[in-house]
């Protein structure tokens, strides 16, 4: 790492709250190097480096991405239902409910 500093956004949304950290670090700086200097390890100790997610404008990036000037680090949590068992299960009783085929 250089002693040239970078500009960078570090944000992680719970249900109810969302955080938005600017951070000042050097040039050649990776993900994970950032979040760790950005104190949000200290304030959500859930985040965890090696089995989390992490994107880079909405862009899936392994942790040993080097930053650039005006990146916005995005924190991912672990998905609470799979999307697509939801989407079954409500296909499933809107045929049980016979939804959209009603008497006027």
């Amino acid at each position: 790492m250089s002693d040239e500093k970078i500009d960078v956004e570090l944000v992680y949304a719970l249900p109810a709250e969302q955080f938005l950290i600017k951070s000042e670090v050097p040039r050649g700086t990776t993900i994970a190097e950032a979040v760790r200097l950005s104190g949000m390890l200290d304030k959500h100790p859930e985040i965890d480096l090696e089995k989390g997610k992490f994107g880079i404008f909405g862009k899936l990036s392994k942790t040993d991405t080097v930053l650039r000037e005006k990146d916005r680090i995005e924190i991912y949590r672990p998905l609470i239902a799979d999307p697509k068992e939801v989407r079954r299960k409500r296909a499933e009783e809107g045929k049980a409910m016979k939804k959209g085929g009603g008497d006027l």
